[in-house]
């Protein structure tokens, strides 16, 4: 039997969050179960819940807490440190790739614009569910500008394998860990190991970081 996926809604417009909300539970095997108008009380509000939202949805612009700013970027600190199993999509008005960038950083597993189709919402959700990295091709490309932009004395230089190389460009194509063993012949477990060396290797947070350092280091690039 397929896991229903449960979600949590972090929006401060109330209609929004509603209309956010109305589609999601209309979607097979997907659930709201949190919701929040603010971040500074999503920690708390984790803490007494029930059951944890699967991925949870946060918007980068939110409320302060009094005078402290506690934007989308805060969560995401907050719940990358606290609740790591947990995926999280940023949506924003911004198609920026600095915000890009610093949230991928930061943790943050996916980035949307706010303008994005009902669609997109549901396959980032079930991405980065199932395989731990949405990032849709405005994203990448904006990634993409950002690496050509910037002047670097020389690539980083991290002594990758050439097997870690190959498993960091099938997870650059969203392949999954099952499907990266069943490509190369290895185990899940051999699979594993590898991205758990590459996470390392990288200072990379989760999968989404990979992707990052592989774009940035041209290990990957867009046709």
């Amino acid at each position: 039997m397929k896991k229903e996926i449960n979600i949590g809604l972090v929006e401060d417009q109330v209609l929004f969050r509603e209309g956010m909300k109305a589609i999601i539970n209309t979607w097979q095997d997907m659930k709201v179960i949190f919701e929040s108008a603010d971040g500074y009380s999503v920690p708390d509000k984790l803490r007494q819940a029930a059951v944890l939202p699967d991925v949870m949805l946060v918007d980068l612009s939110l409320p302060p807490d009094g005078d402290k700013e506690y934007s989308g970027q805060h969560v995401t600190q907050a719940l990358a440190d606290t609740y790591p199993e947990m995926k999280i999509l940023i949506l924003s008005v911004h198609d920026d790739e600095n915000f890009i960038n610093q949230l991928i950083q930061c943790g943050a597993h996916g980035y949307l614009v706010k303008d994005s189709a009902p669609q997109e919402v549901q396959e980032a959700i079930i991405a980065v569910h199932t395989k731990g990295s949405y990032i849709n091709e405005r994203a990448l490309k904006a990634l993409q500008l950002r690496t050509v932009r910037t002047v670097r004395s020389k690539p980083q230089n991290l002594s990758i394998t050439k097997r870690e190389e190959e498993i960091l460009q099938l997870v650059c194509r969203q392949y999954t860990a099952e499907e990266i063993a069943q490509e190369l012949f290895i185990s899940v477990k051999t699979v594993n190991g590898h991205r758990n060396n590459l996470l390392q290797k990288t200072g990379s947070r989760n999968v989404t970081g990979l992707v990052l350092y592989a774009i940035r280091n041209n290990i990957v690039s867009l046709k």
